[in-house]
């Protein structure tokens, strides 16, 4: 069996493949997981959501790099 990794999309990404990349982690929807993105980025403070969004585009690599 092969192992998860948490990495990037790059067949599916918008911005950087990140939420994509969660999507497919957790074998659930993109749009679900956009959405679901979005919904917490505005019901809590935006500056932490937007920086963890820019800190797991730094930090994590496209799925053809593993």
């Amino acid at each position: 069996m092969r192992k998860k990794r948490l990495t990037k999309s790059s067949k599916d990404q918008k911005i950087s493949g990140v939420i994509a990349g969660i999507a497919d982690y957790f074998d659930i929807d993109p749009a679900i997981t956009r959405i679901g993105f979005i919904v917490l980025t505005l019901a809590t403070v935006v500056l932490p959501c937007v920086i963890g969004y820019v800190l797991a585009a730094w930090v994590l690599p496209y799925e053809k790099e593993v």
